[in-house]
């Protein structure tokens, strides 16, 4: 396969990302990866779409080696007609408009993109979830109305979670204990500035003092989870806040979540998403880049980078007749 991945920066790519492990797996099977930052894209003079990517050497690599080669920019560079790729995988965060339009442009030449451009903005902002009723999650409210959250609010009890409705890696999320009317006013504020002004004022859960689950979904498959505790002195299970990484059992609740999740993912063209999990409620859905798959190998000793390899052979080059039909009738 010819696979495309849109990435924000190649210069800052680690061994740990999802992405490097994924690059890894398709070029050990001699796919062709092309990668692309939001810079890159061109129309030229014929209108055609081409871009300026990473070429990555096909064959068995460390991820090391493939890190540093674009951290250090010795990786190859070629023109690539975006027509002529198998695949174009979205592994952008922060959401980059742009990205999105030529995304749009590619999946008009009948080039599958995944996840779907044209849900990413709403599947990736924390509203979302809001409205999966039928999904077990914390009593939220979204708003930008500050009297709307405080009432809400008021509604909890003596602790609540405020956190942007736009953002990720725990950014701007704040815990509100007692519910001083001044600290939630702040809180709010805070969370207006930092994200798209919305705002999401959600049930705290006594049940993250003992971590937070994060669950790795493929396309209605649970691929696995870990466990995120709390660094000390912080609130947030947060990897880049410190939080410590620990092994966890997949239980049944856990399955029942991906049971619930799975319809309105496929519904809105997602194919890989982490599903946060405390106290059996999910409390945030990541469409964007969802790493951790790199931890749970650790731990499990499984192949989860060839098994996503492995769905996207099977899903591009033998794909579904009904998902080929509805493919085509969109573009």
């Amino acid at each position: 396969m010819r696979i495309g991945i849109a990435i924000s920066r190649t210069s800052s790519i680690e061994p740990t990302w999802t992405t490097a492990h994924l690059i890894r797996a398709a070029a050990a099977r001699g796919h062709e990866v092309r990668l692309i930052e939001p810079w890159d894209y061109e129309v030229d003079y014929r209108g055609n779409l081409v871009a300026r990517a990473w070429s990555i050497p096909t064959g068995d690599f460390s991820l090391e080696a493939l890190t540093l080669g674009l951290r250090t920019r010795h990786t190859g560079r070629c023109y690539v007609e975006m027509a002529g790729l198998d695949v174009l995988l979205l592994r952008i965060n922060p959401l980059d408009n742009a990205v999105i339009v030529f995304a749009l442009m590619v999946e008009a030449l009948g080039v599958p993109v995944l996840s779907r451009p044209a849900n990413l903005l709403k599947t990736s902002h924390k509203a979302y979830l809001s409205t999966l009723t039928d999904v077990p999650r914390p009593r939220t409210m979204v708003s930008r109305s500050p009297g709307a959250l405080r009432a809400f609010a008021d509604t909890l009890g003596d602790s609540v979670v405020v956190k942007p409705a736009r953002s990720s890696g725990g950014r701007g999320v704040q815990w509100v204990r007692n519910m001083h009317s001044q600290r939630l006013e702040d809180a709010i504020l805070e969370s207006r500035r930092r994200g798209d002004g919305y705002v999401v004022v959600q049930e705290y859960l006594p049940e993250a003092e003992a971590g937070e689950k994060r669950l790795v979904w493929l396309d209605g498959e649970l691929l696995g989870g870990y466990l995120r505790r709390r660094a000390p002195g912080e609130f947030r299970h947060n990897l880049a806040r410190g939080g410590l990484p620990d092994p966890c059992a997949i239980e049944p609740g856990d399955l029942e979540i991906v049971k619930a999740v799975t319809p309105h993912l496929r519904k809105d063209g997602v194919w890989l998403a982490g599903i946060d999990v405390i106290g059996g409620r999910v409390v945030e859905v990541n469409t964007l880049n969802p790493g951790g798959v790199h931890l749970i190998q650790h731990f499990t000793g499984e192949d989860l980078a060839g098994r996503m390899v492995t769905w996207l052979e099977n899903r591009i080059l033998t794909p579904d007749p009904a998902e080929q039909q509805i493919l085509e009738q969109s573009t």
